[in-house]
């Protein structure tokens, strides 16, 4: 067991390591040092710092200056040598927690970043996991094997859940206003931890164990992922009786009780919806548990590009034409308005189903230069796009700020948002 002399008094924390410098670590580095820690990030990617240290990260405005300010000041540094985890009071954990090709978690990353922190823990300090996994990850990656090397959690080391509540491009509801859910290992670890993650959000809300915390988060992205599907399947519904799916939601969001608004859209991307339900889900087989609601959303989400190509051919032929050799462009592939992110993003998936079903496809982001299809081909952005020179253009994202006049010239649109205004060429306001 590696030693660290640290006081016992919680109040100490001074410095705070954090594993992962993507979308939730950066941010939360940011925090912590706006907070007044002395942050040490760490990635082992040598070409992700190279573009954080360069100012080229996709950050909301206040977390650009945020970053601005911090490469100036001490306090704040960036490196791959994981041996300086062990100089910190506090680690975080906030790598990715993704799913393959066969909609199976992939715990690569999580397993050996915590195998990283298991070398370098030394005594006195407290460690929190926020990447989002199943329930028991923490005991499972993180407790066990620290009382196996020796020590005793609760008294010489503090272990924690927190799961990360970061909605890249939210500016709305940032990191530091929106409430964190934490369970620490015993009380001892749950005050500790809260010390920490008080410096990113006032609000914590403590729960008795972290296992209550995981599974918190499992059920935030499973109700979102539910109600996505229901409203796709009202999309449907409303179109195939002549309605429109948005007109109705606003009025059913009037009322103030009992109803919560999700939009339809061409599907779901990002890190968190397409992932998260199926580690519950996962989980479920080893105990041969059922959530039924929860599978048939998750299909119905993964069948929604498909869908979406579907509209896509039957616009063409209501115009004569047919997908073989028709011009299609695709407006917007990031996964969200306002963002560069393009993981699990349904407008690669739909690229790709009508690539192979005889389109001539093209798009135009102007946040996202380059994207590799899950066939492998990489395509560029179109620039300065004319829509008379495609047959159809299919809308998936909508960047605010971005002049998309264009999209009006173009012989059929179809909006796979529904919420584009073709007479200001805008788009209403998206969830987040």
């Amino acid at each position: 067991m590696t030693v660290k002399e640290s006081p016992t008094d919680p109040a100490a924390l001074s410095s705070v390591a954090v594993i992962g410098m993507g979308y939730v670590g950066l941010p939360t580095a940011l925090g912590l040092h706006a907070g007044g820690l002395n942050v040490i990030g760490i990635d082992h990617d040598p070409s992700r710092l190279a573009a954080i240290e360069s100012g080229d990260a996709d950050l909301i405005d206040a977390d650009q200056r945020r970053l601005d300010k911090s490469l100036q000041e001490a306090g704040f540094e960036l490196t791959t040598d994981v041996s300086r985890l062990a100089e910190a009071d506090a680690v975080l954990v906030c790598v990715p927690t993704p799913v393959d090709r066969y909609q199976l978690p992939d715990l690569r990353p999580l397993q050996g970043a915590c195998e990283t922190l298991l070398t370098h823990a030394t005594r006195g300090q407290v460690l929190i996991l926020t990447s989002t996994s199943y329930v028991g990850t923490t005991t499972r990656m993180l407790v066990d094997p620290l009382q196996d090397k020796g020590f005793t959690v609760g008294e010489d080391i503090f272990v924690a859940s927190s799961p990360e509540r970061i909605d890249p491009g939210n500016v709305t509801h940032t990191q530091q206003d929106t409430p964190r859910v934490l369970g620490g290992v015993t009380p001892a670890c749950g005050e500790r931890a809260q010390r920490v993650i008080e410096v990113l959000t006032p609000a914590v809300h403590r729960v008795a164990s972290p296992e209550a915390a995981e599974m918190t988060k499992l059920y935030e992205n499973s109700f979102r992922a539910v109600n996505i599907a229901l409203a796709n399947e009202f999309a449907d519904i409303c179109t195939g009786l002549a309605l429109d799916p948005i007109e109705v939601i606003d009025a059913a969001a009037t009322k103030p009780y009992g109803f919560m608004a999700f939009h339809p859209g061409p599907g779901v991307g990002g890190h968190c919806i397409p992932c998260d339900p199926h580690y519950l889900l996962w989980q479920l087989r080893e105990t041969r548990g059922a959530a039924p609601l929860v599978s048939q959303a998750m299909h119905s989400i993964a069948e929604r590009p498909k869908q979406v190509v579907d509209r896509v051919i039957d616009a063409l032929s209501a115009a004569g034409k047919g997908l073989g050799g028709a011009r299609v462009i695709v407006a917007g592939v990031s996964y969200k308005p306002g963002v560069r992110d393009v993981r699990s993003s349904s407008a690669l998936d739909i690229m790709d189903h009508l690539s192979h079903r005889g389109a001539k496809v093209d798009y135009y982001d102007p946040l996202v230069m380059r994207v590799t299809l899950p066939d492998g081909t990489v395509a560029d952005s179109a620039i300065d796009p004319d829509g008379a020179d495609w047959d159809l253009v299919l809308i998936h994202t909508v960047h605010p700020g971005h002049d998309h006049g264009w999209i009006t010239d173009c012989p059929i649109v179809v909006d796979a948002t529904y919420r584009f205004d073709s007479a200001t060429a805008a788009e209403h306001p998206q969830p987040v």
